[in-house]
Parts: structure tokens; sequence; C-alpha cells
């Protein structure tokens, strides 16, 4: 059990670092970001840029310490196959090929916190023991 105990928490802090960082970018540099989005030829792109940041700061933070982690997982999962689709649809360059299959390989392991959830080093673990005390 501690082994599935601390690669759960492990897999957790991988997957959330990619998304602190990209989010903590995006918070550093709004315009460049904004435009980026626009070259995408995505609509509201303003409004995209703040969810980006919910999604990837607050998620990231959500997976990190195992707050609400299924919930959190979900939105990042479907956050990444969107970006995927978005920014790495172009199939025919193959680093964008690799860029779209690491984007699925990502929500694979979202939906591996979706159906078993954040583990026991987690926030979510901790009220749960906590409230059946």
């Amino acid at each position: 059990m501690a082994c599935q105990s601390y690669a759960a928490v492990g897999g957790r802090i991988l997957l959330s670092v990619m998304f602190l960082l990209s989010g903590f970018g995006k918070l550093a540099d709004r315009t460049g970001t904004i435009q980026y989005i626009e070259s995408a030829g995505l609509p509201f792109p303003s409004l995209a840029y703040l969810v980006s940041l919910v999604c990837e700061i607050g998620g990231g933070l959500a997976i990190l310490v195992g707050f609400k982690a299924r919930w959190a997982a979900a939105v990042l999962f479907v956050f990444t196959l969107a970006a995927g689709l978005s920014f790495h649809a172009h199939f025919n360059d193959q680093d964008q090929t690799i860029h779209f299959l690491k984007n699925l390989a990502i929500a694979g392991g979202f939906l591996y916190v979706v159906a078993f959830g954040a583990g026991c080093f987690s926030l979510d673990a901790w009220l749960a023991k906590k409230s059946q005390s």
C-alpha cells in the first residue's frame, strides 16, 4: 500500500509541475500569451487566457496537494485535450504530432486521477479521515 501511495503523490507532482510553470509563465506574459491564443484562431482570446490561468494554476495546485483531485483532474483532462486539438493538431509536422501525443498521454494521467483519486498522501484523504473522526 505504501508504494502505491508514494506513486500516487509522485504522479500528482509530475502532472502538476508543467501546469504550474506554464500558468505562472502566462501570468508573467499576459500580452504575449493572448497574442499566441489569437494566432491559433481561438475566439475570445482574453477569456481563453483567463480560463487557462484558472485551469493551469488552480488545477495544478489542486492536483499537487490532492484537493478535490478527481474534479481538478477532470477539468485538466478536458483542458489538455482542448489545448492539444487547438495548438498541436498539425499532423503534417512531426514535432507538433509529438506534442499532440504528449497531450494525450498527460490526459491519460488525469483519467487515472479521476478513476482512482489522489491517494493517501492528499488533502482529500486527510479531509475524509478527519470527517470520519
